[in-house]
């Protein structure tokens, strides 16, 4: 087959323009440049200048010398990570993001969907390594890349859940609150701040002495070695998983056309021939390579990788934020403990909004007992059946042991961090 010079042409420029992407990533300016081993060479205590020329004229290596704590949260969808992106949102010295590569999967793979193919999956991870190493380095305008359309003079109207961030919401990035703003809703951020100043964005996350981010688009924990490896970073993974069935019905119940045909099988107990199980055993495969990569602590993950199981946060909320808070090294503020007393102890009504916060945790975490029929439950018993057990989830015997909330499905388990 023959292609045109036109063709040819485009692809050239189209790799030029990757390889830039990568190279621009790899030099940004705000990381320091030390000579190795000693790193010390570049103290803030010595002259700025001599510092500056001993950098300048020895072997370099690249190091985060403002030591901000990088931490994300990996997750996958329905499993409690909005909850835990609060535990950080609230704290006066975290910068939190909402999700931002959703901009890069609906960029390059509009049409993707909870079924991934493993194409499609891993086309994202080279562009969202590279946005989650800009964004850690405050550099909010890489994003101008993937928000549609793209942002004017540095200003958007578009970006994903902007309200789910307590910084994009506060001066000064958002001027126009007063005192009573002080604890907006998200969907008011939105109204009264209008579109978002990437300037001033970028400049509220450098005075933050923390950045953490919120991810439910990066399958597994080894998926980001480059990143928690790269000297520029001190980054640290929060890896939140919980029991599949609890996954599979807060799905069903969330996204109902995409589930469709796991709800006509809870409802009319014939399983759907044509039934797209990939829904179910993608979420357990991807939990079993990523746990068990970080369960075996490989030396790349020593220091940097905490396993936490939302049963557990949900039934002790304040203890375990702060055995978080001590694996990040960074103290717990009044903030984040006024949130967790306000938001885990919600009602019946609290708890309507998909994506909300407000509800009883510890209810919350065995709710799915009740929504799903027995057949369902043992079939993603038997798909699961290694993880489940790799996590401490016990199997429920029968339909009445299952709807019997006296005998516990999780068992006692101490996930203790690699330190």
């Amino acid at each position: 087959m023959q292609c045109s010079w036109k063709a040819v042409l485009l692809l050239a420029l189209a790799s030029i323009a990757i390889q830039y992407t990568a190279i621009r990533t790899f030099t940004a300016k705000s990381f320091h440049s030390c000579p190795i081993p000693n790193p010390v060479n570049c103290s803030l205590s010595q002259d700025a200048d001599a510092a500056d020329r001993l950098c300048d004229e020895s072997p370099t290596f690249a190091y985060n010398l403002s030591r901000k704590t990088h931490i994300l949260i990996l997750a996958t969808t329905r499993s409690g990570s909005s909850f835990v992106g609060q535990l950080f949102n609230q704290h006066f010295d975290v910068f939190y993001l909402f999700e931002p590569l959703y901009h890069v999967q609906y960029t390059l793979i509009p049409k993707l969907t909870q079924s991934k193919s493993t194409t499609d999956r891993r086309v994202m991870l080279g562009a969202s390594r590279d946005l989650l190493r800009s964004l850690y380095d405050c550099d909010l305008y890489f994003l101008e890349n993937y928000i549609k359309p793209q942002p004017v003079n540095h200003t958007t109207d578009r970006l994903f859940r902007r309200g789910a961030s307590k910084a994009l919401c506060s001066p000064p990035v958002c001027e126009s609150l007063g005192a009573v703003d002080l604890h907006l809703e998200e969907g008011d951020c939105v109204k009264k701040c209008g579109t978002l100043n990437l300037t001033l964005a970028t400049e509220s996350c450098r005075e933050h002495g923390h950045v953490a981010i919120k991810t439910v688009r990066v399958p597994e924990v080894s998926d980001l070695r480059a990143l928690v490896e790269d000297p520029r970073l001190n980054l640290k993974v929060i890896q939140l998983v919980r029991d599949p069935r609890g996954i599979l019905a807060s799905r069903s119940e969330t996204f109902r056309d995409t589930y469709r045909l796991w709800r006509i099988w809870d409802g009319t107990g014939r399983k759907p021939y044509n039934l797209d199980v990939t829904q179910l055993t993608t979420v357990c495969e991807d939990f079993w390579n990523s746990v068990s990569t970080g369960l075996t602590r490989p030396p790349w993950l020593k220091g940097k990788y905490m396993l936490v199981r939302y049963e557990d946060l949900a039934r002790n909320p304040m203890k375990k934020t702060e055995e978080i808070y001590d694996f990040l090294g960074i103290p717990m503020d009044s903030n984040v403990e006024r949130w967790i007393q306000n938001n885990t102890r919600g009602d019946r009504s609290s708890s309507k909004h998909k994506y909300g916060t407000v509800r009883n945790s510890a209810a919350t975490a065995e709710k799915w007992r009740f929504r799903l029929s027995y057949e369902i439950v043992a079939f993603t018993q038997r798909a699961c059946q290694p993880v489940l057990a790799q996590l401490g989830y016990r199997a429920a015997a029968s339909e009445e042991e299952l709807k019997n909330l006296s005998v516990s499905l999780v068992e006692d388990r101490d996930f203790l961090p690699f330190s």
